[in-house]
């Protein structure tokens, strides 16, 4: 009987352990793979690692009708545009404030701020699933402030 009951109290903690585990992982690799890799022209091997193949960037326009999507595909190669002709170079680097994670099993939203010298330029909804080789990014909608 003590050993159920010491099983059933310790069974929240375990569970908080893992979400704790997680939330960093997710932070990571939104912080290396987006921040890092796509608005400051990181590194495309990060970029890689941290957004699904199927990844889709899905906006608004200017008419608050027409809904388009780009694919990170064409992401990469606008940071890898980017960094060749050394534009990178002369922009103040983008920060980043996690406003919450939220995370069922394997399926999580983050919502986030970005800034550029303080001021608050986008604010981001990215979605991740959890795979076998870690989270990764699989799409986002955004507000441009």
């Amino acid at each position: 009987m003590k050993t159920i009951i010491l099983f059933l109290a310790l069974l929240p903690i375990t569970g908080n352990i893992s979400s704790i585990k997680d939330e960093k992982l997710i932070k990571e690799v939104i912080t290396d793979a987006y921040v890092n890799g796509i608005q400051n022209s990181g590194s495309l091997e990060d970029i890689e690692k941290g957004f699904h193949p199927s990844f889709e960037l899905i906006g608004i326009g200017r008419d608050s009708i027409t809904v388009w999507e780009n694919h990170i595909y064409t992401w990469k190669e606008r940071v890898r545009q980017h960094k060749i002709s050394g534009n990178d170079k002369d922009e103040s680097p983008v920060t980043c404030t996690f406003d919450f994670i939220d995370i069922t099993g394997n399926a999580c939203v983050a919502k986030i701020h970005l800034y550029r010298d303080n001021k608050h330029i986008f604010t981001d909804y990215l979605s991740l699933y959890k795979f076998k080789d870690g989270w990764k990014i699989v799409s986002k909608i955004f507000y441009r402030h």
